[in-house]
């Protein structure tokens, strides 16, 4: 009889700790399932110590589209002559997709262009730039591709100032978080990239300008950058959030909801990561 008993308890005994077994691995497992979204590429970048706090993909060299106009308004803030009147050329004035509309031969200040580029992603203020600063596409694009080089981006390769797609035209979602790092070093950068929007009589400008990164509407703290959309490159969307004091960058290439997969990550990083007072906790 006794011997049935100890039977029957060493099989109970068994069974509980194979359950509770189970529990621990199960647990474990859904531990360590990694977070991601949707979308090709994905990074967030703390701004001030350069931590990765999140990656996806984000080395891969990718079509990206009107990012692409990040570098382009960097070169001109720290290059070009702001209060400098600019003659609309045809070239400009012609340029495919999305554009603010200027006009043949009219005259906009580089400083109003900037504002063009980044509120609207105007292609047609893309030129301008170029022009002005680069005497053409193709020369601005050198300065482009040595810009880059110079600050320690090595092998993204920039073909145009507006990022329409082209073969030799790609980054990665980490070297657009450096370049959003770097121009957010810049007042006019982070006034231009932040706003909702700019009425014409602050600076004289020929029109009163609103910004289509809906961005800046949907995530409180958000303070800019970039949207990006092309048919290689998909939708793409480079965003930086102030939480208390830090600004995070966020990355995300060929992400068809974009708005949504950006707040994800934002919220992931928000608790998984003490800001604030405590070290930045590298995640990957």
């Amino acid at each position: 009889m006794r011997k049935g008993i100890k039977f029957v308890t060493v099989i109970l005994l068994g069974l509980i700790f194979s359950q509770i077994s189970n529990i621990s691995v199960n647990a474990k497992s859904k531990d360590n399932i990694k977070f991601k979204v949707n979308a090709r590429c994905a990074i967030a970048l703390d701004k001030e110590s350069g931590t990765v706090l999140y990656e996806q993909n984000a080395y891969e060299l990718v079509p990206m589209a009107s990012t692409t106009k990040i570098l382009t308004s960097l070169i001109a803030i720290e290059q070009g002559n702001l209060d400098k009147k600019v003659t609309i050329s045809k070239k400009a004035a012609s340029i495919r997709g999305s554009t603010v509309g200027y006009r043949e031969n009219e005259e906009i200040t580089l400083r109003e262009l900037i504002f063009g580029l980044m509120f609207k992603s105007g292609n047609d203020a893309a030129i301008a730039i170029a022009e002005e600063l680069g005497g053409s596409v193709e020369g601005f694009s050198e300065i482009m591709n040595h810009y880059a080089r110079g600050i320690g981006i090595l092998d993204s390769h920039f073909e145009s100032p507006h990022g329409l797609d082209s073969n030799e035209h790609y980054s990665s979602a980490y070297d657009l978080a450096l370049l959003t790092s770097k121009g957010m070093e810049y007042d006019l950068f982070r006034e231009v990239v932040g706003s909702k929007e700019i009425s014409k009589e602050k600076y004289n400008f020929t029109r009163d300008y609103s910004n289509i990164n809906k961005i800046l509407w949907r995530i409180p703290g958000a303070n800019g950058v970039k949207t990006g959309s092309t048919g290689k490159a998909g939708k793409c969307l480079v965003s930086s959030i102030n939480n208390n004091g830090k600004d995070i960058i966020i990355v995300v290439l060929n992400c068809p909801d974009r708005w949504n997969a950006t707040e994800k990550i934002y919220n992931y990083v928000l608790e998984k990561v003490a800001f604030g007072s405590k070290t930045v906790k590298e995640l990957v």
